[in-house]
């Protein structure tokens, strides 16, 4: 259904008002603005990754039009965790305003600053740790430790003098986790006794029953696998999965093996978590990847990039045959992670490219190498019921993920009513424990495509899929500028089209016809002339062979 488009009144004074800019409907994209009295803070500025009907977009970037012109007002952004759909657009933010002040805990600035560093930008960051308060202009700020898929994620408790905002970022409430570090639900009950006005609260797993699986029970199923592997083995995951990387790194020392990263971003992250603490890596167990190929095949492990099926990463290269590792018979490729919702083909295509090549593929369809970093909807209940928020606005989630967190909120008795399923640019205003929708803004994607930012426009993006699944057919007619007779052509060429350039004889003359009928009732502009035979090929090739090809034109007056 589509969003109706609608402005919110000015803002009035004392009174907090929420923008979600994306993470909304989408897994990805991850950003919200809030704003009082003049000054405005951002909660997390994250990339969406391109889907297939996306061809030749790098990256996704949140809408930053309720902001450009605010730019002065901003008084820091807080980033929750390190994954690229919190962290990932916060160069092209800066880009815009540099020193805008970044607020986040160790690991997470760390990566930030790896990632700005490649763009040539020096931030101002700040270092917070759970249980740490920073007040910044007119808002206080709490820092919760909260369990993910990667180490030192914090949720914010956002108070002003309008109310106070829990924004959990991603989390779940693993009980025997890795680092030891769990969800702070003491620190959620005594902010819950003191009053939460509004709970901004992952959605990502709220359609899904129960509890998510233990992190730990991961760990002795990496190690069956290798073990039984004959030859070389290859884990794909996220390059900023910590926990997932520690589990291989030990499982692989406790087998006899060596790891080697391979992909830049599996380098750069796992070095900074290395230097950090946060990933403890055995004795000689890690190799450099060019040194790695001189070791016995049941002596090596390779620590990937490439789990979402991302064309250009080391393990959909390895599947086209297309890197120095080439799977074969015997070879145990192991993909350690989930499936981000619009990603399923392209992993599955890589999937089966290395079928094809002989590997033993092991994923979390046939065994338990994965478990998720958000919560269930049991989890999402305890919360609720330890809280007890005056009003929830679920966020993190695909709209189905959204509705189905608002209906756990209205399980544990909050109203309906305060209940809010909102969309990227709903604009929600909260004073005196009443949140309300008040706008909706038209926020759209920001594409990324090479150096190119917000140039590619959802028509170019038309246009692509055009040529890519229906082909290209160029016409060119010299007409006579007094009479508009044809002289010239029509010449016709066709890419991508799959049948030879001698069937467009059939069009020719009604081309031509056209053309004349049009100079006989007086059409003379090149332009008009050009949709004449747009028009009459375009009616042509759709009645003869069920095609839509992209049609180019060009009408030249002799």
């Amino acid at each position: 259904m589509p969003v109706s488009v609608y402005e919110p009144p000015a803002l009035e004074p004392g009174t907090l008002r929420v923008i979600p800019i994306g993470g909304l409907g989408e897994i990805g994209r991850n950003m919200t603005m809030f704003e009082i009295d003049g000054k405005i803070l951002i909660v997390d500025c994250g990339v969406l990754f391109p889907e297939e009907h996306q061809p030749g977009v790098d990256l996704i970037l949140p809408d930053f039009s309720p902001i450009k012109d605010r730019l002065g007002d901003i008084v820091g952004v807080v980033l929750t965790h390190g994954h690229e759909d919190h962290i990932g657009a916060v160069p092209y933010l800066l880009r815009l305003r540099n020193d805008i002040p970044l607020i986040g805990s160790g690991l997470t600035l760390a990566l930030v600053e790896a990632k700005l560093k490649e763009h040539r930008i020096k931030p101002y960051s700040l270092t917070v740790t759970e249980g740490q308060t920073e007040k910044l202009g007119p808002f206080d700020l709490e820092f919760v430790a909260v369990n993910h898929s990667i180490p030192d994620a914090l949720a914010v408790a956002i108070s002003t003098s309008a109310g106070t905002v829990l924004a959990t970022g991603d989390f779940k409430m693993d009980q025997l986790p890795l680092d030891g570090r769990l969800t702070d639900l003491r620190a959620f009950a005594r902010l819950g006794e003191k009053g939460i006005d509004l709970f901004m609260v992952d959605s990502t797993n709220a359609d899904v029953p129960g509890f998510t699986p233990l992190e730990s029970s991961i760990g002795p199923v990496l190690d069956q696998v290798i073990q039984k592997a004959t030859r070389r083995v290859v884990v794909a995951s996220f390059s900023s999965h910590v926990h997932r990387v520690q589990q291989v790194l030990d499982a692989a020392a406790a087998n006899g093996r060596r790891v080697a990263f391979l992909g830049r971003s599996m380098v750069r992250n796992m070095g900074i978590a290395a230097d950090l603490g946060y990933l403890k890596v055995p004795k000689d167990v890690l190799i450099d990847y060019k040194k790695a190929k001189d070791l016995p095949d049941d002596r090596i492990v390779y620590m990937s990039t490439g789990s979402q099926g991302e064309p250009m990463a080391v393990l959909s290269r390895m599947a086209n045959l297309d890197h120095a590792i080439e799977p074969g018979p015997g070879d145990t490729v192991i993909l350690a992670s989930s499936l981000i919702p619009g990603n399923e083909n392209a992993v599955y295509r890589v999937i089966d490219g290395l079928t094809k090549l002989g590997a033993n593929v092991v994923h979390k369809g046939n065994a338990k190498v994965h478990v998720s970093g958000h919560a269930a909807a049991g989890e999402l209940l305890y919360c609720y019921n330890i809280l007890k928020p005056k009003n929830v606005l679920p966020v993190h989630g695909e709209y189905r993920h959204l509705v189905a967190n608002a209906k756990l909120a209205m399980q544990t008795g909050i109203p309906e009513e305060n209940t809010i399923l909102g969309e990227d640019g709903t604009v929600v205003d909260l004073k005196d424990g009443v949140a309300k929708v008040v706008g909706q803004l038209d926020l759209g994607f920001v594409y990324v495509d090479g150096s190119t930012v917000g140039e590619i426009t959802d028509a170019d993006l038309k246009d692509r899929r055009i040529l890519g699944e229906e082909g290209f057919i160029s016409i060119i007619v010299v007409v006579e500028a007094a009479t508009g007779k044809v002289v010239v052509g029509p010449e016709i060429h066709a890419r991508g089209f799959a049948e030879d350039d001698a069937v467009f004889n059939e069009v020719k003359p009604k081309i031509v016809s056209a053309l004349a009928e049009a100079a006989k009732s007086g059409t003379r502009d090149p332009h008009a002339l050009t949709q004449v035979v747009r028009r009459t090929v375009g009616r042509w090739v759709n009645t003869s062979y069920r095609r839509r090809p992209m049609i180019v034109p060009l009408v030249i007056e002799a």
